[in-house]
């Protein structure tokens, strides 16, 4: 009787493991979007989220000012910044750099300057260990700016204000955070 419990204890335990397992590969066993073989809009833009551009005016911006590389040397972060189209209403997302939103502020010129990436290791995914003061560096065609970080809050992908046009010029990076990349880090730095 003793054994019998025993073997109906050990089959109760491994058939809980093995729903917790499949569970997990329900929940994080999707595949990454560099996986998937069929493509939608919000494969390449903000379309999944609210972070429709609003507010920005294309018209005003230098070309020579548009950012081309992002440098933050306490992170090892060195990336090329294409030019993120609006799509629809939504920058595009690049899986390979990071992207600058057409019609965001430019380097040295007043502006919200935003650059985004995914938080995938070569990418923004040490940016989750920037300190207030730390450097950043825009280059564009033939400038390099000076940024020092600011403020480092998390927020959520409806609270687009992060994003908004400014008056002041400064420079927002936004990449995923959170668990099951549920929130936003943004880092703001002010030109020095």
């Amino acid at each position: 009787m003793a054994k019998k419990k025993k073997d109906t204890s050990k089959n109760r335990l491994i058939l809980g493991i093995t729903l917790l397992v499949f569970g997990l590969i329900l929940v994080f066993g999707k595949p990454r979007e560099s996986l998937k073989t069929d493509v939608s809009l919000s494969d390449y833009t903000f379309a999944k989220e609210p972070v429709k551009v609003q507010g920005f005016d294309k018209s005003e911006q230098s070309e020579n000012n548009i950012p081309k590389r992002i440098i933050i040397p306490k992170l090892l972060i060195d990336l090329e910044v294409k030019r993120a189209k609006i799509v629809r209403g939504f920058w595009e997302v690049f899986l390979d750099s990071a992207g600058w939103g057409e019609g965001s502020g430019t380097a040295g010129e007043a502006g919200n300057q935003v650059i985004f990436a995914h938080a995938r290791e070569g990418l923004f995914l040490p940016l989750k260990n920037i300190k207030n003061g730390e450097r950043i560096y825009v280059l564009t065609e033939d400038k390099w700016y000076s940024y020092q970080v600011v403020e480092i809050k998390e927020v959520f992908p409806n609270q687009t204000e992060v994003i908004a046009a400014t008056d002041d010029e400064r420079l927002t990076l936004y990449t995923c955070s959170g668990f099951s990349d549920s929130k936003r880090l943004i880092a703001i730095a002010k030109r020095i």
